[in-house]
């Protein structure tokens, strides 16, 4: 047997870090370095971890992400990381390997890796393709509209949501980041290629994971002016290659009855497309799993490019 991949992930008791775990239980080229957990908020022994492993996995906060990286001093560690902390900075790949040939490289050959957002990759899907292929004009006024599972908003509204008892108006959508500084902003207009960022607006609500991102477009701002079916077809071939990637049918929204749910993707970790609309107006929309392609399957994509591996080796398609 090829020697075993060593892997630690600095963050193991979030949501990301533990549907990691839960996609390795089954790899037999994986071996888990794990942590004394009363160390494990120890530089020393965190620096231990980190420096020992082939790839290191950061499901933490910004700070303590751009601390973790810091603490690596073996310049053979390649490091992903599932923060928001390097996701801009050029000299980090940019964790979807579906947007074009050099983004797949840059993933394969580099050693930091930042994986998306999970609305940044629901809308990045979407926009980077337009904008690359001259369909939609990189000042156009973007709106975003999206929904999530809870699970993606952190150990503190899952427990909000999970508690017994709990406030009754977690029963109903909970619409946020209204003053448009939502974290994910910075990435979809730089990744995307826009002059500016997106008007935002997303809503968790109450079930776990799984979500849907919604761009509406305006036909005649568009460079091109193209029907529904035809901007289908675009999607359809420009992502013709990818197992991650699925763009439904035209139409398929009304064989659903009209309505798509946006929960109908949790444990999968690939991505949705979708098209509707008519002459004037459309709207592309994708559905995916908050913690799948929007999170940890979209790190442990990335560490299998590297690695040389079946890019879906472990995950769920």
């Amino acid at each position: 047997m090829d020697k075993k991949i060593k892997v630690y992930i600095d963050g193991s008791e979030g949501t990301t870090g533990l549907r990691i775990f839960e996609r390795f239980e089954n790899r037999d080229d994986i071996e888990i370095i794990k942590i004394n957990p009363e160390l494990r908020k120890d530089p020393a022994e965190r620096a231990k971890m980190i420096n020992s492993s082939d790839i290191t996995f950061l499901c933490l906060p910004d700070a303590a992400s751009i601390e973790a990286v810091g603490l690596c001093t073996n310049p053979d560690v390649t490091i992903i990381d599932a923060s928001t902390a390097h996701r801009t900075n050029p000299d980090w790949a940019y964790g979807f390997p579906e947007l074009s040939k050099k983004h797949r490289e840059a993933i394969r050959t580099g050693k930091r890796i930042a994986v998306p957002g999970c609305y940044a990759s629901g809308f990045i899907g979407i926009g980077y393709p337009l904008v690359k292929e001259g369909i939609l004009p990189a000042d156009y006024p973007v709106s975003v509209f999206a929904v999530s599972g809870y699970s993606g908003g952190g150990k503190k509204l899952i427990a909000a949501y999970e508690e017994e008892g709990r406030d009754k108006k977690f029963d109903s959508a909970r619409m946020y980041a209204w003053g448009q500084s939502h974290k994910h902003l910075p990435e979809m207009k730089i990744i995307t290629g826009l002059t500016a960022e997106p008007l935002f607006c997303p809503m968790t609500t109450n079930y776990a994971s799984g979500m849907i991102v919604q761009v509406p477009l305006f036909t005649n701002r568009l460079l091109k002016k193209v029907t529904p079916e035809e901007l289908r077809d675009f999607f359809a071939e420009y992502y013709k290659d990818e197992k991650f990637i699925k763009v439904l049918p035209f139409g398929a929204d009304v064989e659903a009855g009209g309505a798509l749910f946006s929960d109908a993707c949790a444990g999968w970790d690939g991505m949705e497309i979708i098209v509707t609309g008519n002459q004037d107006r459309i709207v592309v929309a994708t559905r995916f799993d908050n913690l799948g392609k929007g999170a940890s399957g979209a790190a442990i994509q990335c560490m299998n490019l590297i690695i040389g591996a079946d890019e879906a080796k472990g995950l769920v398609l």
